[in-house]
């Protein structure tokens, strides 16, 4: 989307910088003639809701309490909520301007155009995640020159998967932060209920469709960790040394991990490991 229009600076004047050049291309337009500054008529155009229409910016009360009762102690119960609150809640994805074609007046580099694209965060070990805000207030304090996209949280979700963003990560750097695991996220793009891995159905089936092959699997337990990582609590035969069983557990890792709609079910996974 262009955010300013292009600068001819081969018609500038020798004094004339890149903003006097705007202004000067443009000093013939008469905004009551009903066109835009490219001389196509506003008449007949149709604006599309995005369904925000009486949005005032404000943040949910209830999503904000969930976000500050959410911390490191977060139960189980607490995620399956947030989730919840978030899927009905308005979110907004911040855009912001990039710079485009460049221009040179008088020895002075600019933008002579620039692009809105969304943003995306980079942690340390290559992780990408989704910026989303509640509120207005919560998108100014961490960026005010940064424009407000109005989505539902289904859209932020698929808009999160489309740039390869594992997470979303909600009012960063507030007291209000919280993060959507990618487990969440996916659930979100697909308009599906979310549940803790070790309470999922299909989890499960995944996973005792994954050890079924194992004769030495006596029995399978299926526990919920922190971060939202599922262990998988075996019981196995006596008998087996140590390659064996690293043998059978790296056999049902990778069976868990072909399986795609189980794995984005699964946030991190963790063996426990005991006798029948």
């Amino acid at each position: 989307m262009t955010d300013r229009p292009d600068v001819d600076p081969g018609g500038a004047d020798p004094g004339e910088g890149a903003d006097q050049a705007i202004r000067r291309r443009f000093a013939g337009h008469d905004p009551q003639a009903g066109v835009d500054t490219g001389g196509t008529p506003w008449a007949g155009r149709q604006l599309t809701s995005t369904g925000f229409d009486g949005d005032t910016g404000d943040a949910d009360a209830v999503l904000i309490e969930a976000l500050r009762r959410r911390g490191a102690e977060a139960t189980a119960a607490d995620d399956v909520r947030l989730v919840e609150l978030v899927t009905a809640a308005r979110l907004l994805v911040p855009v912001v301007a990039v710079a485009g074609e460049m221009t040179e007046v008088n020895g002075l580099v600019s933008d002579a155009t620039s692009d809105m694209a969304a943003v995306t965060l980079v942690a340390p070990d290559g992780q990408r995640a989704l910026p989303a805000f509640t509120s207005l207030a919560a998108l100014g304090q961490w960026d005010a020159s940064a424009r407000p996209v109005p989505v539902s949280a289904q859209r932020a979700a698929q808009a999160a998967v489309q740039e390869g963003c594992h997470v979303i990560v909600l009012d960063p750097g507030l007291p209000t932060a919280g993060t959507l695991r990618g487990s969440m996220v996916w659930a979100l793009a697909m308009g599906r209920d979310w549940l803790p891995a070790h309470q999922d159905p299909q989890v499960r089936a995944g996973v005792e469709a994954a050890t079924a092959p194992e004769p030495d699997v006596g029995s399978v337990r299926l526990e919920g960790g922190s971060d939202g990582e599922l262990v998988i609590r075996l019981g196995l035969q006596p008998g087996l040394d140590g390659s064996q069983v690293r043998d059978l557990v790296q056999r049902v890792s990778e069976r868990v991990a072909t399986d795609g709609e189980v794995r984005a079910r699964i946030d991190a996974i963790s063996f426990a490991l005991g006798a029948v």
